[in-house]
């Protein structure tokens, strides 16, 4: 991660100094959160006694006013912060979520997010997407792609995954998407809120396996990357050493959860697998049961063993013990099982 090479605070600082109003410099400052919280038009207003519409109509001009400035070469230090920017940029796919091109300069603190958003606003060579219930704040390189192009080219990747139906690499994606470079690929897909990432593969928000977002999603992830059956104490240690936001879960919960969820059944003792793998809950016996229905004929008991085992994971002496002692089994030839009457 490269550290900034410039002071943020000042640079806002002289970039403001250029406003000679200092309610224009007010409704700027507060509305993109460059020394504290952001604020909104009412907020402001109320502050400074004046109507929401005239603080947008006041934020909007003086906003244009200092693009226009940075486009004439009158601003202080943009070409600099541009340089930089577009420098990071060009390595991660002409595309960036602020908080990334935050987190690239040094910092990415909710202030100093502001700060870039803001700079990055005043950049004739940037082009930036605003925050929104689909998008987040994001930049990319104008000459590459402009805002419209990225939006394009973000729901393009969208409607991909959908497609593809399941999380996949985002190799795999680019490629379905027909976007023959992977970075940009990867670079748009950071600035959608409805997709995600976890593990190397992109899908949807809305799919656990990409966005668990409570344990037993995380439960899921980890049986489902696992491939296989697992012990809760060995499912409680995946969680905490895994790259999950919130993984300070009890084993006690772990455990819980697994008990709760239909997701999941209990296939040994504290050993569990999916059900989407084909386990069925119920005792050895009802598993025993189920196998001699499906088969609608007497089975050899190496057979109703070899059955059983792929919905339970049990000692075969276990099998053989409830076939050989319970009553709703009978023996009809010899090692021959069948459901008694």
């Amino acid at each position: 991660m490269a550290e900034t090479t410039f002071n943020t605070e000042q640079l806002v600082n002289d970039i403001l100094a250029t406003i000679e109003r200092e309610r224009e410099r007010e409704i700027v400052s507060r509305r993109f959160g460059l020394f504290d919280r952001k604020e909104t038009l009412e907020q402001i207003g109320e502050l400074l006694g004046i109507t929401r519409e005239r603080v947008r109509q006041l934020e909007k001009a003086v906003v244009t006013r200092l693009k226009t400035a940075a486009e004439q070469g009158n601003l202080p230090s943009i070409p600099e912060i541009q340089t930089t920017f577009l420098e990071h940029l060009h390595q991660i796919g002409e595309a960036a979520r602020i908080s990334d091109l935050s987190k690239r300069l040094g910092d990415d603190s909710k202030l100093e997010q502001a700060r870039v958003a803001f700079l990055t606003q005043l950049c004739p060579e940037l082009a930036v997407i605003d925050e929104d219930d689909n998008f987040y704040y994001s930049v990319g390189v104008r000459s590459v792609h402009d805002e419209k192009a990225m939006k394009t080219g973000i729901q393009q990747l969208i409607d991909t995954i959908k497609k593809l139906g399941e999380p996949k690499s985002i190799e795999e994606i680019a490629k379905s998407a027909g976007m023959s470079d992977v970075k940009q690929a990867e670079a748009l897909a950071t600035a959608s809120k409805q997709l995600a990432t976890l593990n190397g593969r992109w899908g949807l928000v809305k799919w656990p396996m990409v966005n668990p977002k409570n344990i037993r999603d995380k439960i899921y992830v980890i049986l489902k990357e696992h491939g296989k059956h697992m012990h809760f104490n060995e499912i409680s240690e995946a969680i905490k050493e895994s790259d999950f936001k919130r993984k300070d879960v009890t084993t006690q919960a772990i455990h819980n959860e697994l008990i709760k969820d239909k997701r999941f059944v209990l296939i040994g003792r504290g050993i569990y697998a999916l059900k989407e793998w084909g386990y069925e809950k119920g005792t050895v016996a009802d598993i025993i049961t189920e196998v001699l229905k499906k088969a609608g004929e007497p089975l050899h008991r190496d057979e109703i063993v070899k059955r059983v085992l792929k919905s339970r994971y049990v000692k075969e002496t276990t099998i053989l013990l409830n076939l050989q002692g319970k009553p709703q089994f009978k023996r009809v030839a010899k090692a021959t099982y069948d459901l008694a009457e």
